[in-house]
């Protein structure tokens, strides 16, 4: 149930959580790492400017004001930005289509490619397992990676049953610590890859960074949400 008159809650009913919508301020949680130094001229350009300490890369603050008041910022791991966005902590976020693959969640809408961010989620190997094997024989696998779900849903269309184990970073060393013989990990240029020994075997998707927001937040607070939308659309347009 919906509650729309002011001072109620607002049921989020695809995580049974409780949105406090009397909470004015519209709060955008952005990725901490390689997307965030794209992200922050885009910020500039439609109009929200962070305060000085979101510049400071040895602050430990991780929720900032900006120069408009009632939007805030926060910093997140990639992973976390989708949690914190399904929940209702966050309204508004800027995600890797790749995060957004692997929750799957329906709670999220992501209206908007800011094209950024651009690179590919692949399988690779070492050069020693392509010298045995034939990636198309293949019937099993154990595959470290941090997207369990995008990497079984791929292996199966294939009808390769995947094992995966999660790690959420050092993929690259997995192979060569006898974890495992195969990873699934981004690459932009591959240079990592090569640099530990790694061969790019197949591309899963194209990644790139989005403007996603939470659904129920959007009908709730349509009119301040949508604005901030057109503001990314407007620029995309230029």
């Amino acid at each position: 149930m919906i509650l729309t008159c002011p001072g109620q809650l607002v049921k989020n009913q695809c995580t049974n959580r409780s949105i406090d919508m009397n909470n004015k301020d519209i709060i955008i949680a952005l990725p901490k790492g390689r997307i965030l130094k794209q992200v922050s001229p885009i910020l500039d350009q439609i109009g929200i400017i962070p305060e000085k300490s979101f510049f400071n890369e040895k602050d430990r603050k991780l929720k900032f004001e900006t120069n408009i008041p009632n939007i805030k910022l926060i910093l997140v791991r990639s992973f976390d930005v989708a949690t914190f966005l399904i929940y209702g902590a966050a309204h508004i976020a800027i995600i890797g289509s790749d995060v957004l693959e692997e929750f799957n969640h329906s709670e999220i809408y992501s209206p908007i490619d800011l094209k950024i961010g651009l690179c590919r989620l692949v399988v690779a190997t070492t050069k020693e397992i392509l010298s045995d094997e034939d990636p198309l024989t293949w019937s099993y696998v154990r595959v470290a990676t941090k997207y369990p779900n995008l990497t079984s849903e791929h292996f199966k269309k294939r009808g390769v049953h995947a094992d995966c184990i999660k790690l959420n970073g050092a993929m690259e060393l997995a192979p060569s610590m006898g974890l495992c013989r195969r990873i699934v990990d981004l690459s932009e240029s591959g240079e990592t890859l090569k640099a530990n020994g790694l061969i790019e075997i197949e591309e899963i998707m194209k990644v790139s960074t989005r403007l996603a927001v939470n659904r129920n937040a959007y009908k709730t607070n349509f009119k301040e949400i949508n604005k901030i939308i057109k503001k990314f659309e407007g620029l995309l347009h230029d």
